[in-house]
């Protein structure tokens, strides 16, 4: 049995099986053939951290895949109320055949994972968000990106910094990353990542310009500067990242036809400007749309890997 946490858990081939499960589900979806591949399944869905496209795709998406999804609210198990992770564990995962949890800590969901009886799926940590990831990765590929040069700019320490490291660090493809001093990615997982680059042949490097990572690119993407739970630091980051926003003048040091991504929410004039955002539009919320597609086909893999 395999649990989807975090890219690094995974080789080279079974994520491109898993981005190939997507692209086949995504087809089928718009041929308005729904295939049953999880039939009369059970998702449960433990929400710690609220969230509009985690909820959406994974409740739609399940119940596209044959199954059902169950929204299960920390104010509304017991899990809020000071049950043991592991006794939650112990109890919803006989009840149903996979899980998704998004949480703050990773330990929660590693916890989850150790006393489960199915796979469980990482919708979100402070540490890791590996769904979007793969979105991001199934969204680049339908937008024509062969050989990604992806620049970040923004906040090194966040969860999606470091999956873009494991991302890119798996697949062999180049990622540079620009942060202000002192909002760095964390250490350990730079040092993981630069180990599986040895391998991949990944080009990654990082720096405080955002001007020399963007130069030449062919993918510009960002997040928040301001994450969920941090927003008592919100003026002190903001100073921070003053210049790190995505502008017209920024952007226009990438290549001409270079896309820009971003998870959402953004918030324009902070991270990215109203015009780049409006500019790419099209590119942000197909990558939008494609969390559902991405998160069938990895919610498939995981069904067909119970016994490996």
């Amino acid at each position: 049995m395999r649990h989807f946490l975090s890219i690094k858990d995974f080789t080279k081939t079974e994520l491109l099986e898993m981005i190939t499960l997507a692209q086949k589900i995504k087809a089928e979806t718009k041929a308005k053939k729904f295939v049953p591949y999880l039939e009369k399944q059970t998702l449960g869905m433990i929400f710690e951290k609220s969230s509009t496209r985690t909820r959406v795709s994974f409740e739609t998406g399940i119940y596209q895949l044959g199954g059902i999804g169950l929204f299960l609210s920390s104010n509304d198990i017991q899990l809020g109320r000071g049950e043991p992770m592991k006794d939650t564990a112990r109890v919803i995962s006989r009840m149903v055949d996979m899980v998704m949890i998004r949480t703050f800590e990773h330990s929660k969901i590693e916890e989850f994972t150790a006393y489960s009886k199915v796979p469980v799926i990482n919708g979100l940590t402070e540490s890791y968000h590996p769904v979007q990831l793969m979105t991001d990765y199934l969204t680049m590929i339908e937008c024509g990106i062969e050989n990604p040069v992806v620049a970040y700019v923004g906040d090194g320490r966040n969860n999606m910094t470091h999956s873009w490291l494991m991302l890119a660090a798996k697949m062999g493809f180049e990622l540079r990353i620009a942060t202000p001093k002192n909002y760095e990615c964390d250490p350990l997982i730079v040092k993981e990542a630069l180990e599986f680059s040895k391998e991949s042949g990944a080009i990654i490097t990082f720096g405080h310009d955002p001007r020399t990572a963007v130069t030449g690119t062919n993918v510009v993407t960002t997040d928040t500067w301001v994450s969920m739970g941090q927003e008592d630091e919100k003026e002190e980051r903001v100073k921070a990242f003053d210049g790190y926003i995505v502008d017209a003048s920024l952007m226009s040091l990438a290549q001409k036809d270079a896309i820009f991504l971003h998870c959402l929410p953004a918030y324009r004039d902070y991270e990215v400007s109203e015009e780049i955002f409006e500019k790419h539009a099209d590119e942000i919320f197909l990558e939008a749309e494609n969390r559902l597609h991405a998160q069938k086909g990895i919610m498939v893999w995981l069904d067909q890997h119970r016994d490996n």
